[in-house]
């Protein structure tokens, strides 16, 4: 094995064999490095896009030949200064959503008879127009009280048991606690956040009762949470990836960043008429251990990307890798745009200059070979074997016409 980095007294020492064999790693590991280095500045300072760069001579081709004449701007400009003007076009009012309540105001004319003869007014039409407005949240008491009835001839005493609440001895109501945990969840709005807007309404929450209460539901919503996981784990095909998630960090003045690992169970492009559903789990931190204890009991096939913490998933057979093909398509882009491979751009590109694999969104593709034309492929089934080798040798053919075998 040869050393990289010899050193000149080693070179000395070397054959003209072992020269060569040592300028050879050292050029492919110069081009290593390079293709690093330029894939890191493409995602510091280049274009989000994977999208082809058009050429641009072709914009040029239908100017060639022509002359243009000097006078046509002066005759658009005449046509622009002529008096006929096109005709306004009249916006519509909006009309408010039926299904909100009306609060009618009507407003009488300050004469009682009329102005000219005083004579008597009767109702001849209306003008009629809506505002809509908008009623401030706000607190309300809901006090429960308990009478205790006592018999006039014994000592018997009776009480009518006491409602339930939604937290053990806890002052919120069902409604309040859904607002606190639509507005911190839905809405990004943060529990400190609400302490203040409470505040401006004279109710004295602090943070950390809020966090007891954001507690106590998900407590609560616990069983809903399995019911969920058990559906969704439930299926022969299910895609998995992980999206980074900023955590509050209380006491350093920053934020950390923890994960929420998302599972989908959608297999309604091959003709599934289960209804898809999505599970999602959180953890502090990237480990490869928290996908292996999510999809301990799931075994099939499980579309991620080449994160390696799935790499375990696959050691014992029960699950089955289906690599995600924007992933593998951005290693050949990277290989464009580094070094302009022409046999990389025929494995990203058709014939026609679009991907192979044609993003639907971010991390979620949809097999499509250049041979769609086929109306079997458009029925919204799951392509067959033999169909896929068909591909594969088409797409190998393809590659030896262009650069031989």
């Amino acid at each position: 094995m040869i050393c990289v980095h010899a050193r000149l007294s080693e070179l000395e020492k070397m054959g003209a064999s072992a020269l060569s064999h040592l300028v050879l790693a050292q050029m492919e590991r110069i081009e290593n490095l390079e293709l690093r280095l330029a894939k890191s500045q493409r995602t510091l300072f280049g274009s989000k896009s994977e999208k082809a760069a058009f050429n641009q001579d072709q914009l040029t081709l239908c100017l060639s030949g022509c002359v243009i004449e000097s006078q046509q701007p002066v005759q658009a400009a005449q046509q622009q200064a002529s008096p006929e003007r096109a005709p306004r076009i009249q916006n519509k009012s909006r009309a408010l959503p039926a299904h909100l309540p009306r609060e009618v105001r009507t407003y009488l004319p300050k004469e009682t008879k009329c102005p000219c003869c005083n004579g008597e007014l009767r109702k001849l039409s209306e003008d009629v127009s809506e505002m809509i407005e908008y009623m401030p949240a706000s607190f309300f008491v809901i006090r429960h009280v308990r009478p205790k009835m006592s018999c006039r001839k014994c000592s018997c005493v009776v009480q009518a048991p006491a409602p339930e609440r939604v937290i053990d001895r806890g002052l919120p109501g069902p409604n309040l606690l859904a607002h606190v945990v639509i507005a911190k969840y839905a809405d990004h709005c943060p529990l400190h956040r609400q302490s203040q807007i409470f505040a401006r309404e004279g109710i004295e929450l602090d943070r950390s009762i809020l966090a007891r209460w954001v507690g106590g539901v998900a407590a609560l919503l616990e069983p809903v949470n399995e019911v969920l996981r058990r559906y969704v784990l439930d299926t022969d095909k299910l895609h998995g990836d992980d999206t980074p998630l900023p955590v509050l960090a209380p006491g350093t003045g920053r934020t950390k960043i923890g994960r929420f690992w998302t599972y989908v169970r959608d297999n309604r492009p091959a003709g599934d008429k289960a209804a898809p559903a999505v599970w999602f789990a959180y953890s502090p931190n990237r480990k490869g251990e928290h996908p292996q204890k999510h999809l301990a009991e799931f075994t099939g096939i499980l579309q991620a990307d080449a994160f390696a913490g799935f790499n375990r998933l696959y050691e014992g057979g029960a699950i089955q890798e289906a690599p995600c093909m924007a992933h593998i398509r951005r290693k050949f882009f990277d290989l464009v745009k580094a070094h302009n491979s022409p046999i990389a751009a025929v494995s990203y590109t058709t014939r026609d200059g679009k991907p192979h694999f044609a993003p639907q969104r971010e991390g979620w593709v949809i097999w499509k070979p250049p041979c769609d034309s086929n109306p079997r492929f458009n029925q919204g089934r799951k392509p067959r074997r033999s169909e896929v080798a068909q591909y594969g040798e088409t797409s190998e053919g393809h590659l030896k016409r262009h650069f031989g075998s």
